[in-house]
């Protein structure tokens, strides 16, 4: 800790070295160590530190306007930011509400959802929204409660308002007990069973993240999994919203995750890629019938933040989303992103305690077990995660760990995520000091 800090922090008990500048793929230190941004933050920061264009994007903006309230105002910024992302998304996913962050992101979509139809029908039964167990959608009251992360929602459950959960896609520990493909898909049919038992007139919308984030660490579905879902959702009549704070703006190599198996949601949910750390900004980008459906109903959505479209925020966004465009980075991070996986299964699947390495593009996921045999989870009071996020650490390389997922209290991962500017060369050496931090906690945890 530093003198005179009154900073309230997430955990009182970690010391936290101060960052002090960064620039492409590193940060530092005060004291001048380098680390390697493994993780891009928390998969934000796409595009890598330091970049002069959004710089100069962000000053040239700050010196013209930077706040006018959209209940008064549109902005060029916002205009263009929203244009740029109806090519950038699929299908007719065309216009875009702005908010600040993920959680706000989440909040306006289910929201959207229930009034989308009370617009469309005149009035509507249909509100509640499915999410999934080892899900996380964001940290309000309203978003912790679609999700379905237990080391997050159990402190708040009596606040919360329930919805109904299905299980998720995760082959390693099949929450059904099959395996794929002889499977039949049961995690994706689960979905069909809630919503008969639920009752399709009460369901408005199912949300999920096309590749898992933080609850699981880059757990990629069954190909068919997408697919499925979508059929499912037109058949009763449910918005289909794929939260894609983590995958989007070409996390995966894709421009959005859904990409990679031919579906087009009905809202996409859209947050830390789109200005890729240099400002808070996030959004929903919706279909076609949706907007209309507000448009030639009553004309308002009711609902709105107080950054929502702000000016700066977009105009970063804008200049991020141009960056991508321009320097190829989707295309980088399918092609870098798979050398780096292939590299992470070579190098690492053998090492006692890595029980699977997984992923899709530049996100990849590290299960860490006791026993590779029985996927034995470490019991959560070892905290596995947490040693070896410290070992890296001292090691110059920064990861994002996760814990729970085996069975809501027990389970260890953590996610390898660099920006999409990586090189072969640097994925190289993040791999080198992978493998030297998890042989050492091993050691430490492998009698």
């Amino acid at each position: 800790m530093v003198e005179n800090d009154f900073v309230f922090y997430r955990n009182f008990h970690q010391d936290y070295p101060l960052a002090d500048r960064a620039e492409g793929i590193y940060i530092y230190d005060k004291s001048g160590k380098r680390y390697i941004d493994g993780c891009s933050g928390a998969v934000v920061s796409n595009i890598g530190h330091g970049v002069k264009e959004v710089a100069d994007a962000i000053y040239q903006q700050a010196k013209k306007l930077t706040f006018a309230h959209l209940s008064r105002f549109i902005n060029e910024p916002a205009l263009e930011l929203a244009s740029l992302l109806k090519r950038f998304a699929p299908g007719d996913l065309n216009y875009t509400w702005f908010v600040s962050g993920g959680s706000e992101a989440v909040e306006s979509a289910v929201k959207l959802a229930r009034q989308y139809f009370l617009e469309r029908d005149g009035k509507s039964s249909k509100y509640k929204v499915i999410g999934r167990w080892n899900s996380f959608h964001g940290n309000t009251l309203g978003a912790v409660a679609i999700g379905g992360n237990m080391p997050r929602r159990r402190p708040y459950i009596p606040m919360l308002k329930e919805f109904p959960h299905v299980r998720p896609h995760y082959c390693y520990r099949c929450p059904f007990g099959l395996r794929y493909p002889d499977c039949g898909l049961r995690c994706a049919y689960e979905l069909e069973d809630v919503i008969r038992r639920e009752g399709e007139q009460y369901i408005a919308a199912f949300i999920a993240e096309p590749v898992v984030g933080a609850t699981v660490g880059a757990l990629p579905p069954p190909p068919e999994y997408w697919k499925i879902v979508r059929e499912i959702c037109d058949r009763y009549d449910v918005l289909l919203i794929a939260d894609e704070v983590m995958t989007g703006f070409g996390r995966t190599g894709r421009n959005f995750a859904v990409e990679h198996w031919g579906v087009v949601p009905d809202i996409i949910v859209a947050g830390k890629g789109m200005a890729a750390g240099y400002s808070p900004l996030a959004g929903i980008i919706v279909r076609e019938k949706i907007a209309e459906a507000i448009k030639n109903g009553s004309g308002h959505f009711i609902h709105g933040h107080t950054y929502g479209g702000n000016p700066l925020s977009c105009a970063t966004g804008v200049a991020v989303l141009r960056y991508v465009i321009e320097h190829n980075l989707v295309e980088n991070a399918d092609k870098v992103g798979n050398y780096l996986g292939n590299l992470m299964k070579s190098e690492l699947q053998g090492i006692p305690v890595v029980g699977e390495v997984r992923g899709i593009g530049m996100m990849w996921g590290i299960e860490i077990v006791e026993d590779k045999n029985t996927k034995k989870p470490f019991d959560r009071s070892v905290n596995a995660s947490g040693r070896v996020t410290r070992i890296l650490m001292e090691k110059g390389l920064i990861v994002y760990p996760g814990s729970g997922a085996a069975d809501g209290v027990n389970g260890d991962h953590f996610i390898v995520a660099p920006p999409l500017t990586l090189k072969e060369q640097e994925a190289d050496t993040i791999v080198s000091i992978l493998k030297d931090g998890l042989l050492l906690l091993s050691k430490e945890l492998v009698r």
